[in-house]
């Protein structure tokens, strides 16, 4: 179970062990799956972008293969939100389930409104539970894949390239890769701990 555990947070792990599809895959799974919250979308998609100056992924198809997955998922969440969504609310707290992570989405839907599918994924959590509750406020489904389109393109594109660029420019990135994974998780995880802070208090 702890190896699975380290693979499942290990942005290296995962791409070592899965590459190209395995990202792919992930990715639809963090941004389209109720138990996809756990995967480290925001550093997988940097580690990825790194490792693509290395030659071990190609650029254009790991651009293409996360936007198309993140767009996907998505969608998938959306989907699940308007069929089934108003039953998460009377469904029992469990490991895997938590219906303050519905809440909290829920929240920041109200407070930026149909905004929310783009500044969303940018936010751990809120961002795989994002299009569900879009779903079940049963959001226009146009605006929704206006905002789903963009906010997965911006997502996928900034931090992939953002990697890129980091490893084309610095020698020996991987020195530098454990500390950076580790502020991107934090500057991703501000925002909720923020607006938790200012509930409590």
């Amino acid at each position: 179970m702890s190896d699975w555990l380290h693979l499942l947070t290990n942005p290296q792990a995962l791409i070592a062990a899965f590459g190209l599809l395995g990202i792919t895959v992930i990715i639809f799974l963090e941004t389209g799956f109720l138990l996809g919250f756990f995967f480290p979308g925001d550093s997988l998609l940097f580690t990825a972008g790194l490792l693509s100056t290395q030659g071990l992924l190609p650029l254009g198809w790991l651009v293409i293969g996360v936007f198309v997955a993140a767009v996907l998922g998505d969608s998938f969440g959306y989907a699940f939100g308007r069929r089934v969504g108003p039953a998460l609310f009377v469904r029992e707290d469990s490991f895997w389930f938590d219906r303050r992570n519905i809440a909290r989405a829920e929240h920041f839907y109200e407070t930026y409104g149909a905004k929310t599918i783009i500044l969303a994924r940018f936010i751990p959590i809120v961002r795989t539970f994002a299009p569900i509750v879009a779903g079940i406020g049963r959001m226009r489904y146009r605006t929704f894949v206006t905002f789903n389109v963009l906010g997965g393109l911006l997502w996928t594109v900034l931090l992939v390239m953002l990697g890129y660029g980091f490893g084309a420019i610095i020698p020996d990135p991987d020195r530098y890769l454990l500390p950076i994974i580790a502020l991107i998780v934090v500057i991703s995880v501000w925002p909720a701990i923020r607006a938790l802070w200012k509930r409590r208090s």
